[in-house]
């Protein structure tokens, strides 16, 4: 893939994220990471309502997280986004959450192409490839276009 600059994605903890132990309950960090990816494909110009005008949607089948510490509330974050892969039917971006200066989480996590219309899994479309900065070519071992139907 090209290189591409990181995209940054503001936060901050609401009251109703935080638990009893006074730190944002761990599964609002994959709400903030939706956002950030909704957030991140608009910037590369492609929103998400052009994606599923277009016949696409994506499902999340794989995320890893890993704290380092946590965020408490009024927390000025910001989690930064990159484009780590992208396969045939998916692909693969990175999270970091950092707040003042220092990393608190990282994550990778799996999104697959689906169509609108049967709600299986389809090809990544060509020009999300192209926003994301990758070849238009699958692989080097396959030089079909992604235009083309797979076998």
């Amino acid at each position: 893939m090209a290189e591409i600059e990181t995209f940054r994605f503001p936060v901050r903890p609401r009251f109703y994220e935080i638990d009893q132990q006074g730190v944002v309950f761990n599964s609002w960090y994959l709400a903030y990471f939706d956002e950030a990816m909704a957030a991140y494909l608009a910037h590369c110009g492609v929103p998400l309502h052009e994606l599923n005008g277009a016949g696409y949607d994506t499902y999340l089948v794989h995320t890893e997280v890993d704290w380092m510490q946590p965020l408490r509330p009024n927390d000025d974050a910001e989690i930064l986004v990159t484009p780590e892969g992208i396969g045939r039917t998916s692909f693969t971006l990175g999270f970091e959450v950092w707040r003042y200066g220092l990393p608190t989480c990282r994550a990778r996590t799996v999104y697959v192409m689906v169509s609108t219309g049967t709600w299986s899994k389809t090809q990544v479309p060509v020009f999300l490839r192209e926003a994301f900065g990758a070849p238009r070519t699958l692989s080097p071992q396959d030089g079909r276009s992604l235009a083309e139907p797979a076998p």
